[in-house]
């Protein structure tokens, strides 16, 4: 069943978004080589509860750590530990604020240093491709109509979105229905409705959509070690239009 949230709902969901994207900022802020992903982690805990807010993913479901750090092939779920960030690696930031009751979620995939043209483009297709899924986000399109739009734009530029793992609804759970496949048809499934809130997370790859599961039964990898991106925003059906709950003011992440 898809919950449809009031209005006192999305103003507590608008707070943990804040949260998140305040998180997102200061981990942004800290990527350079040398950094350990151990102490991003131990960061987005600190700026998380200094905001009076909990971090969604530690522990949930046996999760050990408060982000999920992915780099280069990883495509999602990567576990923080004594990894030091090297010049040129692409490392994706996945984080979710747990406040009063309700969840916010949120990736941002960033370089460290300079990277090479090919995951330049990555970078900046992956985000574009949420962007066009977030426009398809209005009353009376359906969520066809998103998914198509995120694989649309990935594969026009060259590039695979992953179909093993989907964004989400979201709200008093991390997730709640329905799911959103970063692709399908236009016109088809679930009709949209002001009050729904969604993560949408298109996960693209350079090669193939396939992927893996390592050892540790967390991180999820490339299944032809080909470089993964991964854009994620919380946002809100309204009555006009979409709204992005996990974007500061100013522009933000």
């Amino acid at each position: 069943m898809v919950i449809r949230k009031s209005k006192r709902e999305l103003a507590t969901m608008r707070e943990a978004g804040r949260i998140v994207a305040v998180t997102h900022a200061r981990l942004r802020d800290s990527i350079r080589p040398g950094v350990t992903t151990a102490e991003l982690d131990a960061l987005a805990y600190e700026v998380v509860t200094a905001h009076g807010a909990q971090p969604s993913f530690l522990g949930y479901r046996g999760f050990p750590a408060s982000l999920c750090v992915s780099i280069n092939e990883q495509v999602v779920h990567g576990i923080p530990g004594p990894r030091v960030l090297e010049e040129g690696d692409v490392v994706s930031l996945d984080f979710g604020a747990y406040y009063r009751g309700y969840h916010g979620d949120a990736t941002i995939t960033v370089g460290v240093g300079r990277v090479d043209k090919k995951a330049q483009d990555l970078i900046e297709s992956t985000r574009s491709a949420l962007e066009a899924g977030i426009a398809q986000c209005t009353k009376g399109k359906y969520l066809g109509d998103v998914s198509w739009a995120i694989q649309s734009h990935a594969e026009s530029r060259g590039f695979s979105v992953v179909r093993q793992y989907v964004g989400h609804g979201i709200g008093r759970k991390m997730h709640e229905d329905p799911q959103i496949p970063n692709y399908g048809s236009p016109g088809r499934g679930m009709l949209l409705k002001p009050g729904m809130t969604f993560a949408l997370e298109p996960m693209v790859n350079v090669g193939t959509h396939l992927t893996r599961v390592l050892d540790d039964n967390w991180t999820v990898v490339t299944a032809d070690g080909g470089l993964s991106a991964h854009f994620e925003h919380t946002i809100a059906i309204t009555e006009a239009g979409p709204e992005i709950l996990t974007r500061l003011k100013e522009g933000g992440p």
